[in-house]
């Protein structure tokens, strides 16, 4: 088993790798491009400290393709280049930390291991907790002064109803994604 788990960690490492491949640094652009869009169209601000949105769903594709360390590098790039393009606000570094550990947790779940419904829940439970409750929670306190006792009620209820909804959408397009777009990038 251990074995095995080191070959895992080295697959992790090497994946790096592979942002010299056009073809990958393309997809990710497409990715990149597709997260900006759905930043626009698929999101609902519900007050000022919740929102409710799909376009961290271009992200995830790539943590699973491509790992947790492109996919952090990945993940910190379109904080910053989402900040810019939206001009809300301004710019705090602990989202964009936020952003790149969330896509460590779903690569760490899901790169290089079989799509199943167990890892998509898992990996969509630990990212709510630790990036959405916890560390968004922390920020949003830092950021605006509230009480995170006045804050986290209206994220749980939201992160608990987002709960389903994104492991199910996450699944469906993560097992499209395995059977149509994966092929092209395992190496071979």
């Amino acid at each position: 088993m251990s074995n095995n788990n080191s070959l895992y960690q080295k697959s992790n490492v090497s994946s790096l790798s592979r942002l010299k491949e056009t073809k990958v640094l393309t997809f990710c652009g497409m990715m990149g491009a597709l997260a900006v869009i759905l930043g626009y169209v698929a999101t609902i601000k519900v007050g000022q400290f919740i929102r409710i949105g799909f376009s961290n769903l271009p992200n995830q594709i790539v943590d699973y393709l491509f790992g947790p360390w492109i996919g952090a590098i990945f993940g910190g790039a379109m904080d910053v280049i989402k900040w810019f393009a939206s001009g809300d606000g301004n710019y705090f570094p602990g989202f964009t930390i936020t952003a790149m550990l969330g896509a460590v947790i779903f690569g760490f779940f899901l790169y290089n291991r079989p799509l199943s419904v167990k890892n998509v829940i898992i990996s969509q439970v630990v990212q709510k907790i630790i990036c959405n409750l916890i560390l968004n929670t922390l920020w949003l306190n830092l950021l605006y002064g509230q009480a995170i006792a006045a804050i986290l009620p209206g994220r749980l209820i939201s992160n608990a109803v987002m709960l389903p909804i994104d492991c199910f959408i996450m699944y469906a397009v993560l097992k499209v994604v395995s059977k149509v777009v994966k092929p092209h990038f395992d190496a071979k």
